[in-house]
C-alpha cells in the first residue's frame, strides 16, 4: 500500500496501529486517512471517532480497508466518521479512483469554506454599517429597554427611536419578512426616512405614510415589514399607537395591574399603494408607572426542547403576577430563557419596553443636536406667509415645514426644541380649539382622550370653508435675533381676557398659553380670540 501510494505521487506516512494513527494525525494533519478496522492498542472505529473530533470543520476522508463483509459492521465504520471502505483484497485501479475522488471533494470543501470565511467577513462589515445606521437615534434613552436577538449574523427585526425637537419621542419596532440580510435590507430605507422626518419634527402619520410608499417601492412583493410604531407625547402625557402585523402590544398599569391591549388593526408597511394607506391609531392616557411592552413574533414562537412553544398567553400571565415594574422587564427575559433552556433559535426574536419620562419638562438638547457645527452670527431679517385651507388643513401638518424653514436662520439650531414647542402649541390651539371647535376639557381620563381624538378625526374629514393663516418673521435686535409668530384662524375665537384658571389646571390639559408665555417674551392674543402673536427673543452670546 505504501510503495503504492508513493508511485502515485502521494507523501505518505505509515504507522503501525490506531494509537499511534491518532497521535500522529494530530502532528501531521494529513489530507486523506487509509486504515484497516481492525488494529492492535485502538481499533479502526474508534480512532475514526478521535480523528474526526481533531479534525473539527477541516474535511479530512477517512477510507477503511477491511476484510469485514456484514453489513451492520461495515455501517458502523461509517457511522464512526468514515467515508468509504476498500473491501479486502484490494483493487489498485479502485483504490486510485477513490483516492482522486476524495481530493476533489476536499478541494471543493477547501473552496467552499474559504467563500463562507470570505461571505461572513463581509456580512460583519455590513453589518457594522446596519447597526451604526440603526442606531443613530436614542436607543440609550433611560426609558427604554430592548432585548434584539438575532438568528443569524443580520437582524430582520429593527428598533428605532428618535427624540423630535419639541421632546416628543417616537419608537417603531419593525419584523421584516425571513431571516438574515435579505430580511435586514429594508431596514436601511426605513432608517433613513425615520431618523430624517423626526429630527425635522415630522408626526407619526407622516413618517408611517412615506416608509410605506418607500418601501413599497422598493422591495419584493414577498418582502414588508410588520410594525408597531408609538409617539409619546410627554406634555400631555399620552401615547399615539399605530400597529400593523406585529403581535398586539399593551400598555401596562402597574398601579392596578390593569392591561390595555394595543391590537394590531392595519396591514404591515409595504403592502398598500400609498393612497390605500390607513392611519388610524389608538390614543392611551400614560401614567408615571406605566409602561409599554412590544414584541415581535419570535418571542411567542420559541420553543422548549419538548417542542411546545412560549405562546402569548404565557407571557401576558406573566404581567398578572405584579411583578415590581422596575423588574418586569428583566422577570420576562429570564422566563423565556428559562423555558427555552437555550435551545436553538429558529427566528429573530425582540422584545421592547417604553415608560414615560419623569424629568420632562421642556425640552433638551439631543447628543446630536449638540455636535452640530455651529452657524454665522448673522441673523438676516426676513418674513413669510402661509395660508391652509379646509383641504390643507386635513391633508398636512404645516409645523415641520416651518421648522425647516426657520432652522435656516443662523443661531435658532440650538432653540429647536423650544421653536418646535411654540409653533406646535400655536397651531394645535388654532386647528383643535379655533377651526374644530374642541375643548381641552374633553381630555380629563383615558376615555375622554379616546373621544377626544375621535371627535377631531371627524371633524376634520367634514371640515369646510376653514382656514390657519401663519406669518412668521425673523429680525435683527441688538443682542442676537427675535422670531415673530402670528396666527390667525377661521374660528370664533374664546374669551382670552378669562383664561387664567387654565394656569392652575392640574390635568393634563389647558396648559398650551401657561406654557407658550413661559417661552415667549411676549403672547398677545386679539378680539375675538382667534389670532395670537407671540415673540421669542434668542441671543448672540447664547450660540
Amino acid at each position: 500500500m505504501e510503495t503504492l501510494l508513493k508511485r502515485l505521487g502521494h507523501e505518505v506516512l505509515a504507522v503501525k496501529d490506531g494509537l499511534e494513527a491518532v497521535l500522529r494525525f494530530e502532528d501531521w494533519h494529513p489530507d486523506m486517512v487509509l486504515m484497516d478496522v481492525v488494529m492492535p492498542e485502538v481499533d479502526g472505529i474508534s480512532a475514526a471517532r478521535q480523528m474526526r473530533e481533531l479534525a473539527g470543520n477541516e474535511l479530512v476522508p477517512i477510507i477503511f480497508l477491511t476484510s469485514l463483509h456484514d453489513a451492520r459492521d461495515l455501517a458502523a465504520c461509517l457511522d464512526a466518521g468514515g467515508d468509504d471502505f476498500l473491501s479486502k483484497p484490494y483493487n489498485p485501479v479502485i483504490l486510485q479512483a477513490k483516492i482522486k475522488a476524495f481530493s476533489r471533494m476536499s478541494r471543493l470543501h477547501k473552496e467552499v469554506r474559504s467563500q463562507r470565511e470570505y461571505l461572513i467577513a463581509e456580512q460583519q462589515a455590513a453589518k457594522g454599517i446596519f447597526d451604526r445606521i440603526a442606531n443613530l437615534g436614542e436607543l440609550n434613552a433611560s426609558n427604554i429597554r430592548y432585548l434584539l436577538s438575532p438568528m443569524a449574523i443580520f437582524n430582520g427585526d429593527v428598533l428605532l427611536a428618535a427624540q423630535q425637537p419639541a421632546g416628543d419621542m417616537l419608537v417603531v419596532l419593525g419584523d421584516f419578512t425571513g431571516h438574515g440580510l435579505p430580511a435586514a435590507i429594508g431596514i436601511m430605507p426605513l432608517a433613513e426616512i425615520f431618523y430624517g422626518m423626526v429630527a425635522k419634527s415630522f408626526g407619526l402619520e407622516a413618517i408611517l405614510r412615506e416608509v410605506n410608499s418607500r418601501l413599497k417601492s422598493v422591495l419584493p412583493a414577498s418582502v414588508f415589514c410588520c410594525a408597531t410604531a408609538i409617539q409619546l407625547n410627554y406634555r400631555n402625557r399620552h401615547i399615539e399607537i399605530w400597529a400593523g402585523g406585529l403581535p398586539d402590544a399593551l400598555v401596562y398599569h402597574a398601579n392596578t395591574g390593569a392591561i390595555t391591549p394595543i391590537p394590531s388593526t392595519h396591514l404591515p408597511l409595504g403592502v398598500l399603494h400609498p393612497d390605500q394607506f390607513r392611519y388610524s391609531p389608538m390614543i392611551v392616557e400614560m401614567h408615571a408607572d406605566d409602561a409599554v411592552y412590544l414584541w415581535s413574533d419570535g418571542i411567542s414562537e420559541t420553543s422548549n426542547p419538548e417542542g411546545e412553544l412560549f405562546g402569548e398567553q404565557r407571557l401576558l400571565e406573566l404581567f398578572s403576577a405584579r411583578e415590581k415594574p422596575a423588574e418586569m422587564f428583566a422577570h420576562i427575559i429570564r422566563t423565556l430563557r428559562d423555558f427555552s433552556q437555550q435551545g436553538i433559535q429558529t427566528d429573530d426574536y425582540s422584545l421592547v419596553e417604553i415608560r414615560p419620562r419623569q424629568d420632562f419638562d421642556q425640552p433638551e438638547l439631543t447628543r446630536r443636536q449638540q455636535q452640530r457645527q455651529r452657524q454665522p452670527r448673522s441673523v438676516g431679517n426676513w418674513s413669510l406667509e402661509y395660508e391652509l385651507r379646509s383641504e390643507s388643513l386635513r391633508a398636512s401638518d404645516p409645523v415641520p415645514l416651518l421648522m425647516h424653514m426657520l432652522l435656516q436662520v443662523p443661531g435658532l439650531h440650538a432653540y429647536s426644541g423650544i421653536i418646535n414647542t411654540i409653533l406646535t402649541e400655536l397651531y394645535s390651539n388654532a386647528l383643535e380649539h379655533g377651526v374644530l371647535g374642541l375643548s381641552s376639557s374633553m381630555k380629563d381620563g383615558a376615555d375622554g382622550f379616546r373621544y377626544y381624538y375621535k371627535l377631531r378625526a371627524e371633524r376634520l374629514l367634514a371640515l369646510q370653508d376653514a382656514s390657519v393663516r401663519i406669518r412668521a418673521e425673523v429680525v435683527p435686535v441688538p443682542e442676537g435675533g427675535l422670531l415673530r409668530l402670528r396666527m390667525k384662524d377661521s374660528g370664533q375665537g374664546f374669551d382670552f381676557n378669562h383664561h387664567g384658571a387654565a394656569d392652575q389646571n392640574p390635568a393634563y390639559y389647558g396648559r398650551g398659553l401657561t406654557l407658550l408665555k413661559s417661552l415667549c417674551r411676549r403672547v398677545e392674543y386679539f378680539a375675538p380670540g382667534n389670532e395670537v402673536l407671540v415673540e421669542f427673543i434668542w441671543r448672540e452670546q447664547d450660540n
